[in-house]
């Protein structure tokens, strides 16, 4: 696991990831996702499509999927014969390939049967779910090279908050995604709040817009105190390890709802709201990863912290017994 042609290919397969949800981002800004009409994996029947922009859009993703994928096969297929000495790689590694072919299998679904918004955001969804999956197996490789050993630092407390901020994130991203398939990103004009007032008028598109910055506020504010909560942790049992994914995912949560406004802000701008939307797809690929780091590493520190008490536990049991003995 700790050979360097396995970190190369885990580390293309990561970066070939975050290219590929990217290249999905821009076919729908582009709105080219028919651009091969129902044709799949051809386009309109062909291995070299028409030359239109829609086409080369869309069969680019399609090429740049193809091959990232045979990159996280490839990937997986290193990891096979470690699956049990290093598990949470293999487990990363297999996440990965799973959703990767599943992400592919409802991109093809998509073009041969038109799909609703509600189904489209689930693809980009699972989308990232792979980019995640790929990023923790890099960050898990790094780790077991510099052989690091962080200190027992969570709770079941610190854990179960954790998984809750992930799951809600799981739903401010579908919200997102559901906006941008729907078309309804001009649904509440101005930032930071919508159509001038605190609560608009709603209509559809307005109603999905202010729900969804609603609950943008929200993780902030939860993520803000589970950093708090991880600080205070650690001041007690002057340990390290969760402070700095803690800040990171502060400051990537703030970026996000900033880059959130500029989207607002550049909406009748098409270049500008282009690359805004980009640089909002690409931060809440980063922010994603790191919550699911948070919540998997806690989870674990819950568990050596229960495993690293059991001998004191023990040793307190034993020593009870041979007082009582005593005072027989």
């Amino acid at each position: 696991m700790k050979s360097v042609r396995y970190r190369i290919f885990a580390w293309t397969a990561c970066i070939g990831m975050f290219f590929v949800l990217i290249a999905g981002a821009i076919v729908t800004q582009t709105d080219s996702g028919r651009g091969c009409g129902s044709d799949w994996p051809l386009c309109h029947g062909r291995f070299i499509p028409a030359y239109t922009l829609e086409s080369v859009i869309e069969y680019s993703h399609r090429m740049i999927t193809g091959v990232v994928g045979l990159l996280v096969l490839i990937t997986f297929a290193l990891s096979w014969p470690f699956r049990k000495k290093c598990r949470e790689a293999f487990v990363y590694a297999s996440g990965t390939l799973a959703f990767t072919i599943v992400q592919a299998l409802m991109g093809a679904a998509a073009v041969k049967w038109p799909q609703q918004p509600a189904v489209l955001a689930l693809h980009f969804g699972i989308s990232l779910l792979a980019v995640a999956s790929s990023m923790l197996l890099v960050v898990r490789l790094r780790r077991s090279r510099r052989n690091d050993r962080q200190p027992v630092q969570s709770t079941p407390g610190l854990a179960v908050f954790a998984w809750l901020i992930w799951l809600f994130c799981c739903g401010v991203v579908y919200l997102g995604a559901y906006i941008r398939h729907m078309k309804a990103e001009g649904g509440c004009g101005g930032w930071p709040l919508c159509n001038g007032s605190i609560i608009p008028v709603f209509n559809q598109a307005t109603e999905a817009v202010f729900v969804h910055r609603c609950a943008a506020i929200v993780l902030l504010l939860l993520i803000l105190a589970w950093f708090i909560a991880v600080r205070r942790f650690e001041s007690r049992r002057k340990r390290n390890g969760l402070g700095k994914p803690a800040a990171f995912s502060l400051l990537c949560v703030l970026a996000q709802i900033l880059s959130g406004g500029w989207l607002t802000a550049a909406f009748r701008n098409v270049n500008e709201f282009f690359f805004a939307s980009l640089l909002h797809n690409a931060l809440v690929t980063v922010l994603f990863a790191l919550l699911t780091d948070n919540a998997i590493r806690s989870w674990k520190h819950r568990r050596k912290q229960t495993a690293s008490l059991r001998p004191l536990i023990e040793a307190e049991k034993q020593s009870e017994t041979i007082v009582s003995r005593f005072k027989e």
